[in-house]
């Protein structure tokens, strides 16, 4: 087994211990995950602070329960660090060194700025973004990122929390105006320069929100993670949920573990947002977590992946991948045929990312069952082809891969995610350009081909035997009045159908 990197969050809210797994230089995925709502912080602002033993003892048991399942797994590194409600309390050293004499386990407190470095740190590299700004409102600070082609420019943190606010104002009953009146004195501290139409949203918060609005468009993936929406059309919302009684939150789509304190996160959310001039917002579900396991991965390579690396697919081909699959050569042939097509007007240029990347990832159903491959590849790239794409993408890339064989598109499948897919035409084209290079590549042995397309017939020609490739071909639909033309250069027979 791989070795592993433990990473432990201690939040003012919730603490999380993540283990995730190398798999090469660039491949990474997650192994377990565990979440304990102990809210360390509880009660600390109104005694100045000082972290209270409610907080203190439930911090103790859940990180006992982390080592405990750590010791499952064959971990070489273990990161743990503490954030706002730990560098606020004046007794954080008491804490810090008792759980280092009863657990063995060192925790380090980080400021504000290295905890909006890690979440921006996860962005740049996880999501489809070179530009924005970070937000992520936790229970005592909000930190935030300013990214600019793909670098971080500036972090800063405000001391904008919801545990924080709840405390403060929203306990003692009704204090919209009185919260408010601190969220912008507290906004006004934050340096010009962050200031960006594009927000990128990190923590528990921005999430909720997400998947409030997911449900409420019937949105058709249950995908948090680089979920997008235009920040205009939801303010309403957002108002709303600030106004509302407990009552009336599980309406807004509001999960019950979050009625506590999503009126004030949301508050703050609304009022961050006007104040930076956001127009857009892109859900992250990735943060100080994965950014502390990238810091470590990256810290030789400027912090960021290569241009050329998505880490989802080199996690899945590590796991799977197929070696005597000549990915390149598929990639290349696929390109050859693919702008003959866009010459021709039949699809537009940008559609080639997702064909490569389904031709990528075509590999891992054969690792499963050859005979089903289609179906496991879909499944595998739904649930695994998480990062550095959009929603838009990896719905297109998957749908690819399952439509791949006779037909040129499983009806039920597209109809379901219709709205994040092209017109049928071109998804027609696509597939067909897929299933052509799987059929020529997996029934020959041939590395190259060559493709002519004139007056709506496509010739593939070939070096060797097509005889195999000609069989699967003639069952393959194929987009309206296309025909095909196999030419064998060495045989002399041409076949048409």
């Amino acid at each position: 087994m791989h070795p592993c990197i433990a990473v432990i969050d201690i939040g003012s809210n919730s603490a999380r211990l993540v283990i995730y797994q190398k798999s090469s230089e660039y491949g990474f995925h997650l192994l377990c995950e565990r979440k304990s709502k102990v809210r360390i912080g509880e009660g600390a602002y109104k005694k100045e602070g000082n972290l209270q033993k409610v907080g203190i003892d439930r911090a103790y048991l859940a990180l006992k329960d982390f080592i405990n399942t750590m010791k499952n797994y064959p971990i070489t590194e273990t990161y743990c660090v503490a954030t706002s409600a730990l560098r606020d309390a004046p007794n954080r050293s008491d804490f810090t060194q008792w759980i280092r004499e009863e657990l063995n386990l060192n925790i380090e407190i980080i400021d504000g700025e290295q905890e909006a470095l890690f979440g921006g740190i996860a962005a740049m590299n996880l999501l489809p973004i070179k530009n924005g700004i970070t937000i992520d409102i936790g229970g005592g600070s909000s930190d935030i990122t300013l990214i600019k082609e793909s670098k971080i420019i500036d972090t800063y943190s405000l001391n904008l929390g919801t545990v924080r606010l709840k405390e403060l104002f929203f306990d003692k009953g009704d204090a919209l105006a009185e919260a408010s009146s601190f969220i912008q004195k507290e906004l006004e501290r934050l340096p010009k320069h962050f200031r960006h139409k594009q927000v990128i949203g990190i923590g528990g918060t921005a999430r909720t929100l997400s998947k409030g609005i997911m449900r409420q468009i019937e949105y058709p993936l249950d995908t948090i993670h680089a979920f997008s929406y235009n920040l205009k059309e939801y303010q309403e919302y957002f108002e709303n949920i600030t106004q509302a009684n407990s009552q009336l939150l599980k309406y807004l789509f509001i999960p019950k573990g979050r009625f506590d304190t999503i009126r004030e996160g949301t508050l703050i959310w609304q009022m961050l947002l006007q104040h930076i001039g956001a127009k857009s917002v892109i859900t992250s579900g990735v943060g100080v977590r994965e950014g502390i396991f990238l810091y470590h991965l990256l810290k030789e390579k400027q912090l960021q992946f290569p241009n050329h690396i998505n880490p989802s697919i080199e996690s899945m081909l590590d796991r799977f991948q197929t070696n005597h699959i000549n990915t390149e050569q598929r990639k290349k042939n696929s390109t050859k045929l693919f702008n003959l097509f866009v010459k021709e007007g039949k699809l537009p240029a940008k559609h080639l990312v997702e064909l490569h990347y389904a031709i990528e990832l075509s590999p891992i159903g054969y690792r499963l069952n050859i005979y089903q491959s289609f179906q496991h590849t879909f499944y595998m790239t739904m649930q695994e082809f998480n990062y550095g794409i959009t929603h838009k993408e990896l719905v297109l890339t998957a749908t690819i891969l399952r439509s791949a064989g006779k037909g040129l598109y499983q009806k039920d499948i597209y109809n379901q995610y219709k709205s994040l897919l092209p017109k049928k035409e071109l998804f027609r084209y696509l597939s067909f350009i897929y299933t052509i290079i799987t059929t020529l590549f997996d029934q020959t042995s041939r590395k190259d081909f060559e493709f002519e397309l004139e007056d709506n017939v496509l010739t593939i020609i070939s070096e060797g035997s097509l005889y195999l490739a000609e069989e699967k071909l003639k069952e393959l639909e194929r987009p309206k009045d296309l025909k095909l033309k196999l030419i064998d250069k060495r045989t002399v027979p041409h076949y048409n159908f």
